[in-house]
This record gives C-alpha cells, structure tokens and sequence, in this order.
C-alpha cells in the first residue's frame, strides 16, 4: 500500500531531524530525485517537521519582537514551501494516472490525494511528540496516562487516515474516481494581490 511506504519516510524523517533537533540544521534527501515520489515525501514531511518546531519557537512569551518578526517570516516562507510540495505531490499522481478512463458515473474526492498525505504527514509528527509527552520521565502519571489517551486516537486516526488514501488511490487507478486539481493560488504573498504589499510598491 502506498500509505505503508509513506508512513515509513515520514517516520524516518522525523528521527533524522531529531537527531540534530533545531530548525537550521542543513537538509539532505535521503532519495534521488529519479525516485520521484520518495523524494517528495520526503522533502515534504521535512518542511512539515522544521515548521512544527517553528510554530514551538514563536508561542515563546519571552521570544524578542525583532526575532518573532523574523521567525513569522519564515514560517510564511514554509507554508508557501508546504503548499508547492502538495502540488507537486499531486503533480506526481496527475501524470501517474493520466491513461485512466474515468467511468462515466466516477465522483470527485473532497480533496486530492496530496493534500490527504499532507494531513498524514503533519499526523506522523503529532503522534511522534505525544509519544514523547506520554513516555516523558519527569512528567506526573496523569499527565503520561492523559497523552497516551491522546496517542491512541491518534494511532488509530492514523490508520483510517491511511486507509481512506489507499482506497482513493485504488479508485482513481480503476476508474471509480477522478482526479481535479486546484491550484491554490494564496493571495498574501503576492505583491499584486495583497493589498499592503501592493501599496508598497
């Protein structure tokens, strides 16, 4: 199943990130780019992991104004990043998928594949942190046997998760379903669409 390898790389990402553990490390992909689809999750769960830490970084109550200013800059830059690997992602099953006939009573997905394992990506790292909460040696009992409640919604959130990626996959691969990408086109970061940034012009 496409979900079992995904899950695999995210997991994989998340430790190699830890390893270092802080948001200006170097990044490396551990696949080529003629393994297209490893290479893009890969490069997608890493942006994933650098901004969740970033997201840590700015709710500091004593973060310096200067430095949070920067920091939001940044954080602005990965969701633009986060959202371009998304398109690319379903880039990757538009042209996968390209010689399938749709049947003529095949129904469109709420969303597309991509921005499902968008979604399972930022769910790898919500597991792996509650993991550390719920196994923490000096955090209190209650605390430990709260977040392993978390943990186990989360494992089994997971799971449907995967399944229902698995299953729109198969459905777009026989046909049943279509593929209909949307751009996102976001408007806040586009001196001629924001309006402030237009002034400044």
């Amino acid at each position: 199943m496409f979900t079992t390898k995904a899950n695999k790389i995210f997991q994989d990402v998340i430790e190699k990130y830890h390893i270092i553990n802080t948001v200006d490390q170097p990044f490396e992909n551990a696949y080529p780019e003629n393994d297209l689809i490893e290479h893009l999750l890969y490069r997608k769960c890493w942006i994933d992991t650098v901004q969740w830490h970033y997201e840590d970084i700015i709710r500091d109550p004593q973060i310096d104004p200067v430095a949070a200013l920067t920091l939001k800059r940044q954080i602005d830059a990965s969701n633009q990043d986060r959202t371009d690997m998304v398109e690319y992602i379903d880039s990757y099953f538009l042209e996968k998928y390209k010689d399938v006939t749709a049947k003529d009573d095949a129904a469109i997905n709420t969303e597309s594949p991509a921005w499902g394992i968008d979604r399972l990506s930022i769910l790898a790292l919500k597991v792996y942190h509650m993991n550390e909460e719920a196994t923490r040696a000096d955090a209190s009992d209650s605390h430990k046997a709260a977040c392993q409640k978390k943990l186990d919604v989360l494992l089994e959130q997971r799971v449907d998760l995967s399944t229902a990626i698995d299953t729109l996959l198969s459905d777009i691969e026989k046909g049943d379903k279509y593929m209909k990408v949307y751009k996102q086109m976001k408007m806040y970061n586009d001196d001629e669409l924001n309006p402030v940034l237009r002034s400044q012009k």
